[in-house]
């Protein structure tokens, strides 16, 4: 396995890791808080929060495995070359369980807090049934040979694909409304550091080890800060630039009447509608 060649080089990728690490951790308790604040969740497309539990738990899979299995990381190593090093840091282990947890805390808010008429939709149900069917499948097809790094690019590979479809429900939800209200813009600013510092760090390694390997041999983790970075910058348009909340309130107390018009109006205490 190969080692760094510049200490600075090496000081640098840890940082950006950390950074990315800690800036992507941080971008889900905006959302959470102001659930909390709110005791509401409209607002908040529930599609994009069952997607997204999908997304972190194969990117977990995909990360813890690579990071912490010999056999795995021979098999990379075998395919990549014995020159290269595995693309997987601790901080990306870290930042999976991170992400998991806290993904299913906000899924535990849509079914506690106030939601209107929102609801999952079969679309992202079946989805999410076929994505984990399909690898279940895989899981036996691997199985008999031992092809542990190909069952884990299909976990990459499945992070990747609910990545670039997991924002697209709150997108349109934020369309139709012609609102982001309910919608913390603080996670997106977040995210998009992380996504930024995630694609540094992988640029750092490849100038130390003069190898563009690690960017095709982690195609997953490549493709994850190019498409979650584009539609941060599409949700910054829209909160900023196409639906600005205007020093939109909530109101004390969620009326029968608001209930039952939930992309209009929504309520609770008198705090400011985004975090």
């Amino acid at each position: 396995m190969a080692s760094w060649n510049s200490v600075p080089l090496e000081i640098t990728y840890q940082v950006l890791g950390w950074l990315a690490f800690i800036s992507w951790s941080i971008s889900f308790y905006p959302q959470v808080i102001l659930n909390y604040r709110r005791k509401s969740v409209i607002g908040l497309n529930f599609d994009f929060v069952v997607l997204n539990l999908t997304k972190h738990s194969s990117y977990l899979i995909y990360n813890a495995t690579l990071y912490f299995s010999s056999a795995v990381q021979k098999q990379y190593l075998e395919k990549y070359g014995l020159g290269e090093m595995i693309p997987v840091a601790a901080n990306d282990v870290a930042f999976s369980i991170h992400a998991v947890l806290l993904t299913a805390v906000t899924l535990f808010q849509l079914v506690i807090y106030e939601r209107g008429t929102q609801k999952v939709s079969r679309i992202s149900i079946g989805i999410v049934g076929a994505v984990w069917l399909g690898a279940a499948i895989c899981f036996f097809v691997a199985l008999p040979t031992h092809s542990w790094l190909w069952l884990i690019s299909i976990f990459n590979s499945i992070q990747v694909f609910m990545t670039a479809i997991k924002y697209i429900p709150q997108a349109i939800f934020n369309f139709t409304r012609k609102s982001t209200i309910g919608f913390s813009i603080g996670n997106i600013l977040l995210d998009f550091s992380g996504g930024v510092a995630n694609y540094a760090q992988m640029a750092v390694q490849s100038i130390d080890q003069d190898s563009w390997v690690n960017f095709y041999g982690n195609i997953g983790k490549t493709l994850l800060s190019l498409i979650s970075v584009f539609f941060d910058l599409l949700f910054m348009g829209q909160h900023f630039v196409l639906y600005p909340a205007k020093g939109a309130l909530i109101s004390p107390k969620t009326t029968k009447e608001e209930s039952a018009e939930p992309l209009v109006k929504s309520s609770d205490d008198p705090v400011s509608e985004n975090v």
